[in-house]
């Protein structure tokens, strides 16, 4: 709850970074061919410590603008998951998160580097695919390791590009997207006992991008 009470609070400075935004990408024309950004959800795990469900999240996002329609990336990600991430919102994830009928007998740390490619669509309007091949390593719960694996995370997004700043260098980038890992490989029992009551793909995550152009 905590995480989504950040995100709806970021969300609310939509309006004022949105009457800024038309004006900046006419004036854009590549100014800035580089960009990072990162979610603003990991900024929820700071401070928790070695809470249960604190997934450690790091995610950074290294982007080239090919031109004005087309931006390539490289992503870095580390995440630690305490229960399966195919736990729809109609399932009532919110609530087995609360209740711990659904937690892994440990944690399951993914670590990967992948590719992005992002297309703008219409004025901030943009849609993007990201691929994620990940180094699993399944721990209990006094993180020692209990086996390794091997994980393909795609992820595909929806969302819209809003700069702001002097120079326009600065931007943010609310989006919901959907992923999917239809290889997946090496699960000890115990997790995919857990594993198999779910999906192998998550609908309809929100999210919210902070980044910088260079």
């Amino acid at each position: 709850m905590k995480k989504l009470f950040i995100f709806g609070l970021t969300l609310c400075t939509l309006n004022v970074f949105a009457q800024r935004n038309t004006e900046s990408l006419k004036n854009n024309d590549l100014d800035f061919k580089y960009r990072i950004s990162f979610p603003a959800i990991i900024i929820g795990n700071i401070g928790e410590g070695g809470e249960r469900t604190n997934t450690q999240h790091f995610e950074l996002h290294i982007k080239k603008e090919l031109n004005a329609k087309n931006i390539v990336g490289i992503k870095l990600a580390t995440w630690r998951l305490f229960q399966p991430m195919g736990i729809q919102w109609w399932d009532g994830l919110l609530d087995k998160i609360d209740s711990e009928t659904e937690f892994y007998p440990g944690y399951l740390r993914e670590t990967g580097i992948g590719i992005t490619y992002q297309r703008m669509l219409w004025k901030g309007l943009f849609a993007s695919v990201e691929v994620l091949p990940q180094y699993k390593t399944y721990l209990d719960l006094d993180n020692k390791k209990i086996a390794n694996g091997f994980k393909l995370y795609t992820s595909y997004h929806i969302g819209y590009h809003f700069t702001f700043g002097k120079k326009k260098q600065f931007y943010i980038e609310p989006q919901f997207h959907c992923q999917n890992w239809m290889i997946d490989t090496n699960t000890p029992d115990a997790f995919k006992q857990i594993d198999n009551r779910w999906k192998s793909y998550f609908l309809f995550e929100p999210n919210l991008y902070i980044g910088i152009k260079f």
